[in-house]
């Protein structure tokens, strides 16, 4: 059943800001631990304006999931470069004040809805090895380890192991 406090939907230039917000929320406590303190900084700083011009350019399937009329979720995602004829899911973040809340699995759901009528019958993620809450989400939405890793340099010159997700779209 559909929770109907939960609403999700394609972002629009006049959601940058919440989109940079939720994404910069999330971020600071799941990933910013992680890092230097300057470069965790550098990193919530940047997450709150890159996506006014992400969103203006039309720069893939950007979502936004709000509960109550409060931004708590956000998906972007575009066809793969390194995977030809998948999806690649490259931002799925939720603040933490909707984590538990039902609405990033919301999310997920319409996510690879619209992929699916965009013709992606596959999509693939990377995620950080060491992140175990979200790992466990992307399993519970059913997708499974590939067994690919790769490295990954977010500005401090320690680069950090991913590994890859992959499911169906439907």
């Amino acid at each position: 059943m559909t929770d109907p406090s939960i609403d999700v939907r394609r972002a629009t230039v006049a959601d940058g800001d919440a989109v940079g917000q939720v994404h910069a929320a999330s971020w600071a406590a799941a990933y910013a631990p992680l890092f230097p303190v300057e470069v965790a900084d550098a990193g919530i700083a940047s997450r709150l304006t890159r996506w006014h011009s992400r969103i203006a350019a039309g720069q893939g399937l950007i979502m936004l999931a709000l509960r109550d009329e409060r931004p708590l979720a956000i998906s972007w995602s575009e066809p793969s470069d390194a995977r030809p004829g998948l999806a690649e899911i490259h931002s799925f973040y939720t603040h933490p004040d909707g984590w538990g809340s039902g609405v990033s699995a919301a999310l997920m759901t319409a996510a690879l809805q619209h992929l699916e009528a965009d013709g992606h019958d596959r999509v693939h993620l990377w995620t950080l090895r060491d992140t175990p809450q979200s790992r466990r989400f992307y399993s519970k939405c059913g997708f499974t380890e590939t067994g690919a890793t790769q490295t990954r340099d977010f500005g401090d010159g320690n680069p950090l192991a991913q590994v890859e997700y992959e499911r169906a779209t439907s």
